[in-house]
């Protein structure tokens, strides 16, 4: 990680990557209003049917994902972006071997535990230079 006016800038590799369930993983970067996760899902994994604050973008980079949102499915492929909007049902089943990008505002206070560690590589780094 290296300092930048303001802020900083993160690695994902300098992360350790959080293993959710067998079939789920994660890496986390959390700023004061946002938080950017990569997610690695293996074909058949199920993230049961939740609601939360955060707002939720879901890029897939590589894989599919059946999304359940209020009730009503939808397929969601490579290069696609599915919205999630705040306080509203979903669950997510990967229909394939699955890399995405999740951005959720405001940050998941339950998810902090992997945030904070990664608050704390960005100490340790910007202390080295």
């Amino acid at each position: 990680m290296s300092s930048a006016p303001g802020g900083s800038v993160i690695g994902w590799d300098e992360l350790d990557l959080e293993k959710v369930t067998e079939l789920i993983s994660r890496k986390v970067v959390a700023g004061d209003r946002q938080m950017l996760v990569q997610v690695y899902l293996k074909r058949g994994a199920l993230v049961p049917l939740h609601s939360h604050e955060s707002e939720q973008l879901t890029y897939v980079l590589d894989g599919m994902l059946k999304v359940r949102i209020d009730g009503e499915e939808v397929l969601v492929r490579d290069g696609e972006v599915v919205r999630i909007p705040s306080g509203v049902p979903h669950q997510t089943e990967a229909l394939a071997d699955t890399f995405e990008l999740d951005l959720f505002s405001p940050v998941r206070s339950e998810w902090l535990g992997a945030a904070a560690e990664t608050s704390e590589v960005g100490r340790q780094k910007s202390e080295e230079q």
